[in-house]
């Protein structure tokens, strides 16, 4: 009871306005803590992109661009987790110029956990954390490998997806799909030879779409570019791809089920040892639930 009451005192001196306990209240979530964060509409941008290209220096020209004209801009940066402790690794608001620099800037690193996608459940109520405290800007950065790039339909309600002329990462996003979920396409490093060609690229590879996604050269530098893909990010509308993300929102919830099933380590005994077959492991995971 005494936790409890201790939950709701720290919820309550976050609503009002304490980035201490803002701080703490995250902490309580990101450790499993049933929490009753008050429901509330919420802006969401998720950033997606292989690693290397840019997306942390990308993400803090919004924050410039946002908070200078009175936004509160909030940043959940997903980093790999450390095999050892479990936390965030790579601490990306290292990488941002303006993290925790005012009243209008959040920033908090997360450990994936090794969770599936790398992304877990917990930041739909982080997400809903932030809105009910107050920040008008809510973005998502991904690991940016694999099903992160995936599962952030899960929690955003715009995508941008970002690349390098340097790399041929945004072919391969195209043939595993993942370009399908982007609002708005970005090569950065607009400074760097081969830019131009690498959007037109994406480009010509997108030309059969009915409704391709906006492609911008940027510069996370110099900030070349930046504002009119700001504006094209402002314009995304929610529901647009809702049937991709309405299916990652389920495939979400339901790794978060069986990764927090009561009987997973037991059943995975049995697996590895032999002892049960995995259509048997299913229907016992099954079972054990009903």
């Amino acid at each position: 009871m005494a936790m409890g009451v201790k939950k709701e005192e720290i919820l309550l001196s976050a609503l009002e306005g304490s980035r201490r306990d803002l701080s703490r209240l995250l902490s309580l979530i990101e450790s499993g803590e049933d929490i009753n964060v008050p429901i509330q509409d919420s802006w969401t941008l998720g950033v997606t992109g292989p690693p290397g290209v840019g997306k942390s220096s990308l993400i803090g020209n919004f924050v410039n661009y946002w908070s200078s004209r009175g936004e509160k801009v909030a940043v959940l940066a997903v980093d790999p987790s450390s095999p050892n402790s479990g936390g965030a690794l790579l601490g990306d608001r290292m990488r941002m110029p303006l993290a925790d620099s005012g009243d209008l800037v959040f920033v908090r690193s997360l450990a994936t956990r090794n969770h599936p996608g790398g992304l877990s459940t917990y930041i739909s109520t982080m997400i809903d954390c932030l809105a009910a405290c107050g920040w008008d800007r809510i973005v998502i950065e991904t690991v940016g490998s694999g099903q992160s790039d995936y599962r952030i339909a899960a929690f955003a309600d715009r995508i941008l997806l970002v690349d390098g002329p340097d790399r041929g990462d945004i072919i391969q996003a195209e043939k595993a799909g993942i370009i399908e979920l982007a609002d708005i396409i970005a090569v950065n490093k607009s400074d760097m030879k081969g830019s131009q060609q690498a959007a037109e690229t994406i480009q010509s590879s997108l030309s059969m779409d009915e409704n391709p996604p906006p492609i911008h050269l940027v510069c996370s530098h110099d900030g070349s570019g930046i504002e009119a893909m700001i504006e094209d990010i402002e314009k995304c509308l929610p529901g647009q791809k809702s049937g991709l993300r309405a299916r990652e929102r389920l495939i979400s919830a339901w790794d978060f089920r069986l990764l927090s099933h009561p009987e997973l380590n037991r059943i995975i005994h049995l697996l590895e040892t032999g002892n049960i077959t995995l259509q048997e492991a299913v229907e016992s995971l099954n079972q054990s639930e009903g």
